[in-house]
């Protein structure tokens, strides 16, 4: 498949990915700590989803 930019710099096809990485000594990077129990809660009630259903899809994260 042939990939090009447009005359914009869209990538083409439009479901091609690239990026550019860089990387600097002082760069700061973080991560998402545990989760508690109200948040996961908030987080199913905001997604319109059940409480079961994001303990499963967040369990590497969730603190409880």
């Amino acid at each position: 498949m042939n990939r090009t930019l447009t005359s914009s710099f869209a990538m083409a096809p439009g479901s091609a990915v690239s990026g550019l990485y860089f990387a600097h000594p002082e760069a700061k990077y973080f991560q998402v700590g545990p989760i508690d129990q109200d948040q996961m809660q908030d987080y199913a009630t905001r997604k319109g989803l059940s409480l079961e259903v994001c303990e499963k899809w967040l369990a590497p994260i969730r603190g409880y």
